[in-house]
């Protein structure tokens, strides 16, 4: 064993003398049998030794005992210290940290490749879905991961909620398959709404979003009109029943404004009111890109209902608009026949149940006369009465480049001179339909028209009287015939008073042939049958 200088210093106060270890060696030397030297039992210091091996031979190969014996000798003579060395206080000295660089795993040489952790892409957004659930402390929801590979979502009335809404737009950011999003009814708020409106800043397949009855109120209204600033691809967007209010109205007219490409937008059942309709119709009149737009169920009266007529008035691109339980009454009627006269683009109105009276009625009639492109009006439940409707019609009438196929006049009773002019409209608008409340058949009287046979034989028993005899003490029944005039005057003598009609029928009926006498015999068999 080779000792170092230092861990002999260390040692030295247990170590022997250099003369000791000389003779401990010699006697090695001579126990040596070509193995490694065991010591004696007489060898000094037993009690120094590092062991012993009870004089026995462990057999080692030559080569590693002839290259490992003299340096080992050379190095115990020339580390072991002296007596006087020994006797010298050793200093308490920290053992040195080797300083050896560690080698690192860059360092070293094979001839295996480093394979790189590569995930699969997930274009349905799963794994990323079941991540957020965890992240947001949302239990997934099932019927989101069974049809998130659909191109049309709809998953209403599942209460989600602002948590649980997020997670799932976290997941939509990436997903290329769902094309129809409908989210309606699940209580979204506004923090929901702005985890969705964010997501659809990055999603660019998203085409349609229905988000109805989420309560998203003012600051859903300030996320999604951002997003409809930025995103490009959504062509369709309802938002019915979520308080929107006269505050909300700037950032639907930003969106009006600023966006051309949504087609198609639904914001009916909200709250919009006197504040809203110049705001909004101003947009509308700017508006350059939309085709259909809902209003209705809002508070659109008086001189807002105007403000959205002259918006109409300017527009070029609206096809359908829905104005419906707004209360335009008959000055917002008015308004919107004069904007109806140079709007030459509009194909269908709703004003159904808008407080339109007779007199606003006639004054809208006005503008039928010289439109070319309306093909549906809707004016159903308003009080204007069989004549409010006449005057619809007979302006359409007037105008011969009329494109009118539908009107809708329910829940409104029309009289018999309504339908004798829809009679002759029809020559001229053969493909006119018009879905009436109430017609002329409601003010006809009608009569229970009974058989003349039923009639005769109820006065038969009323009177005890036999059939075979109701003529007896008669010439008609000696000769078995009659003339008309005769059976009608009999009839009349036994008290059988019939209308000439019935009468008339009675004679059809009894001479089939047709020559001009009844037989009394055959008039019998009718009686008994």
């Amino acid at each position: 064993m080779v000792l170092s200088k230092r861990f002999s210093k260390d040692i030295s106060p247990t170590l022997p003398s250099v003369e000791e270890a000389k003779d401990a060696e010699e006697e090695e030397v001579g126990y040596s049998l070509g193995g490694i030297p065991s010591r004696p039992p007489s060898r000094p210091l037993a009690h120094l030794s590092r062991g012993s091996v009870d004089n026995k031979i462990v057999p080692r190969s030559a080569r590693s005992r002839s290259t490992t014996e003299e340096p080992q000798k050379q190095d115990i003579n020339e580390d072991i210290p002296t007596r006087e060395e020994t006797e010298e206080t050793v200093p308490d000295k920290q053992p040195k940290h080797s300083t050896t660089p560690k080698e690192s795993p860059d360092d070293w040489d094979t001839d295996l490749e480093m394979e790189e952790v590569k995930h699969s892409y997930d274009p349905s957004g799963k794994a990323r879905y079941l991540s957020a659930c965890q992240l947001f402390g949302v239990v997934p929801v099932s019927y989101f991961l069974r049809h998130m590979g659909d191109s049309e979502f709809i998953m209403r009335h599942h209460g989600l909620g602002a948590q649980a809404t997020k997670a799932i737009a976290l997941s939509l950011v990436t997903n290329t398959s769902i094309v129809n999003l409908n989210l309606s009814d699940n209580w979204l708020e506004g923090e929901g709404a702005a985890a969705i409106a964010d997501m659809l800043k990055e999603n660019c397949y998203i085409s349609e979003l229905h988000l109805c009855d989420n309560r998203l109120a003012l600051s859903g209204a300030k996320a999604l009109s951002l997003m409809l600033l930025e995103n490009i691809t959504l062509q369709k967007v309802k938002l019915s029943g979520n308080e929107f209010d006269d505050q909300v109205a700037p950032y639907v007219s930003e969106v009006l404004m600023n966006n051309q490409k949504v087609e198609s937008m639904d914001l009916s059942h909200n709250m919009f009111g006197d504040g809203s309709g110049e705001i909004l119709g101003a947009a509308i009149a700017e508006n350059t890109g939309m085709l259909e737009i809902n209003l209705s169920w809002n508070y659109f009266r008086g001189k807002a209902a105007v403000a959205i007529a002259k918006g109409l008035g300017a527009n070029i691109f609206l096809r359908v608009i829905d104005l419906s339980y707004n209360g335009f009454g008959n000055d917002g009627a008015a308004a919107l026949g004069e904007a109806l006269k140079v709007n030459n683009v509009l194909e269908e109105v709703d004003i159904s149940n808008n407080r339109i009276a007779i007199q606003g009625a006639v004054r809208f009639s006005l503008c039928l006369k010289e439109n070319k492109t309306l093909r549906v009006l809707k004016m159903a439940r308003n009080p204007m009465q069989s004549d409010g409707c006449f005057a619809i019609l007979k302006s359409i009438q007037a105008n011969t480049e009329s494109a009118i196929e539908s009107l809708d006049f329910s829940e409104i009773v029309v009289n018999k001179q309504f339908d004798d002019l829809y009679a002759a409209v029809k020559t001229t608008l053969p493909n006119l339909s018009i879905r009436l409340g109430g017609n002329s058949d409601m003010f006809k009287r009608t009569t229970y028209k009974a058989d003349p046979i039923s009639k005769v034989k109820e006065y038969i028993k009323k009177n005890n009287l036999q059939a075979t005899g109701l003529f007896e003490n008669m010439d008609v029944e000696k000769s078995r015939r009659a003339t008309y005039e005769d059976f009608e005057r009999n009839l009349m003598n036994i008290g059988v008073l019939m209308p000439k009609e019935e009468i008339q029928q009675l004679i059809n009926f009894l001479d089939q042939d047709k020559k001009g006498m009844i037989d009394i015999s055959e008039f019998h068999k009718a009686l008994s049958s």
